[in-house]
């Protein structure tokens, strides 16, 4: 413990040496989500995440996270260096949709527009029409659906199932899915709610769909917390990654939270829930980067461009729905816009 406590003081020097700020995923240990939180930087979901690092002074932003969210923040802040604490660390999302690959699929659907979930690589998001979060998916799928726009969807098959499912939009899906959202099991959290009758079940949409169906609420990861601290319940049972207890436990420490099942009775992991590329980040590597400068950060200008196109188009569809305005079209002075799409 008294290690440990040195290190953090250590890496709190090394920021302020640095001017540098840490951006962490919910889905990181507690350790980094605190330490983030202590010196000033966020614990969010990955385009908030982006967004914190584009309105903060800091010169440096250290992500906690994965790799497309380097990328994000990368795009949206291009003028800051952006450090990752692992350059191995990468998603499943990303890694089933490689950007070649993507883009001949969608050069079969020319009719198509590409809307594409924030959870992808520049490249990717380069070659989308519309980049969204979970938050705001619905509502956009749904106004170009009326608008009579038929859909490619990627990467997340299940996501993308449940958005066609919500809007009865005509939507092609690439067949990508989250490691740990996919292992939910139907059965398994059946016999969770027997276990726990009074719990209200919280489901990602990146889930199967037998286990959405047995949801009280879906949402996104934010969407999940806001929704747990407004209910009256006070068991929840949460079909997402385990990380995002920490900040459940800190903002409800009244309430209980139980991990839905990943696997079944026979399993040794009853429920693993964890990704393991999140699970790449540790303490170590933020005081090592930030003594080395290392890790950082760099998407090609104009993917970067092109990627940011897809961005805008989903400020400016949140404006008009929000505020009535429209995004300038000028990153730097539409910040505010952020806060109305929530995140990923």
């Amino acid at each position: 413990m008294e290690m440990e406590m040195e290190q953090q003081e250590k890496i709190k020097q090394l920021l302020q040496h640095n001017n540098a700020t840490i951006i962490a995923h919910y889905y990181t240990d507690p350790e980094i989500q605190a330490l983030a939180e202590a010196t000033g930087g966020c614990v969010a979901d990955s385009l908030e995440m982006a967004r914190f690092g584009w309105d903060s002074k800091a010169e440096t932003l250290i992500v906690a996270g994965v790799k497309f969210m380097g990328e994000t923040a990368k795009i949206l802040s291009p003028d800051k260096k952006i450090l990752v604490l692992d350059l191995e660390a990468t998603c499943s999302l990303d890694i089933g949709c490689p950007a070649d690959d993507f883009s001949r699929f969608c050069d079969q659907h020319p009719d198509r527009i590409v809307v594409v979930y924030a959870n992808t690589s520049a490249e990717v998001k380069a070659r989308a029409d519309w980049v969204v979060t979970s938050a705001i998916a619905l509502d956009i799928v749904r106004a170009l659906h009326l608008e009579g726009k038929k859909i490619i969807w990627g990467p997340d098959r299940h996501l993308g199932r449940y958005i066609a499912e919500q809007t009865n939009a005509d939507m092609i899906l690439w067949q990508g899915q989250c490691i740990v959202h996919d292992e939910f099991k139907a059965d398994s959290l059946r016999l969770c709610q027997e276990q726990y009758p009074d719990a209200l079940i919280l489901v990602h949409p990146e889930s199967p769909a037998q286990v959405v169906e047995q949801a009280d609420f879906v949402g996104s990861t934010s969407q999940i917390i806001k929704f747990a601290q407004n209910a009256e319940a006070d068991q929840f049972i949460v079909a997402t990654d385990r990380g995002i207890f920490y900040k459940m436990q800190q903002l409800m420490p009244d309430k209980t939270f139980i991990i839905a099942p990943t696997a079944g009775e026979s399993a040794t992991c009853k429920s693993c829930a964890m990704c393991p590329w999140m699970a790449m980040n540790t303490l170590d590597k933020i005081q090592n980067i930030l003594e080395n400068n290392s890790n950082e950060i760099t998407v090609p200008e104009e993917i970067r461009v092109q990627a940011e196109i897809g961005i805008n188009r989903m400020l400016a569809f949140s404006a008009t729905r929000s505020i009535n305005v429209k995004a300038s079209g000028d990153l730097s002075r539409d910040r505010a816009l952020f806060h109305q799409i929530g995140p990923a």
